[in-house]
């Protein structure tokens, strides 16, 4: 079984990587360049992950990471889309400039759209391929001071459901996994605060996620184990969802 995880050389993206691995899958990883954790995981792990360089917001990247994965394994069974960024620079919604929006979603939105048309043709050579879509808990829930993060994960729903239509006919399912407050390098200089609001009741589950919480929901996935389900959605979140009065 052969998976390509993008944005897969730290945080969430490598430990997605790490549990796959685990279940027998070979793994492409993805990464605009290759981190410690990555070359340690290849020494590990032998010929079982593949590195190569990509930005998924650029065509040139998406065609060199298809004609590898074609070249080497001629089909993926699965697709993981985990890159994404945050904003450079928190600001109100009435401050972005389009270079701040464009910026985050090239990346976020527009990469992930297209990184998955590139590759559809290596995942419909198969009977059941799955793609897993990383979006976020603010795909539903406003920040006004990182409005375009927001909106390219609520755009990361739209792609999932779009997917997950286009698809079916070919046995690919689509799910889209949901963080909540995941302890990664991109909250770190917010992660006082999201402590305290999570101690006062923020979620039911009172800890902040870790990157193999939502791991394990993709490795669960790349089992099979959602097979007969499409758009749907996972909520990694510590309960965050759940409304309450």
């Amino acid at each position: 079984m052969v998976a390509i995880v993008t944005g897969g050389s730290r945080g969430i993206g490598k430990s997605i990587v790490e549990e796959l691995l685990k279940i027998n899958y070979e793994v492409i990883v993805t990464a605009r360049k290759e981190s410690k954790e990555t070359i340690s995981l290849q020494k590990l792990f032998n010929n079982k992950i593949h590195f190569v360089p990509c930005d998924i917001s650029k065509e040139d990247d998406r065609k060199k990471l298809f004609e590898y994965a074609d070249k080497t394994f001629g089909k993926i069974d699965l697709l993981v889309n985990n890159a994404g960024v945050a904003p450079r620079e928190r600001k109100d919604i009435l401050e972005i400039t389009p270079d701040d929006f464009d910026y985050l979603t090239d990346i976020n939105l527009k990469g992930t759209f297209f990184v998955t048309q590139e590759l559809t043709p290596l995942l419909i050579k198969n009977n059941q391929s799955r793609i897993v879509n990383i979006s976020s808990m603010s795909a539903y829930t406003a920040s006004v001071n990182r409005g375009e993060y927001c909106i390219s994960k609520a755009g990361i729903s739209m792609i999932t459901k779009l997917f997950a239509s286009r698809l079916a006919e070919y046995g690919v399912s689509v799910i889209e996994i949901r963080p909540g407050i995941i302890e990664t390098d991109m909250t770190s200089k917010v992660k006082d605060k999201y402590e305290k609001l999570i101690s006062e009741g923020l979620t039911p589950v009172a800890r902040m996620g870790k990157p193999e919480d939502v791991a394990k929901c993709v490795s669960s996935v790349a089992l099979g184990n959602f097979d007969f389900c499409t758009g749907t959605v996972i909520d990694c979140d510590g309960g965050f969802n759940v409304r309450r009065l």
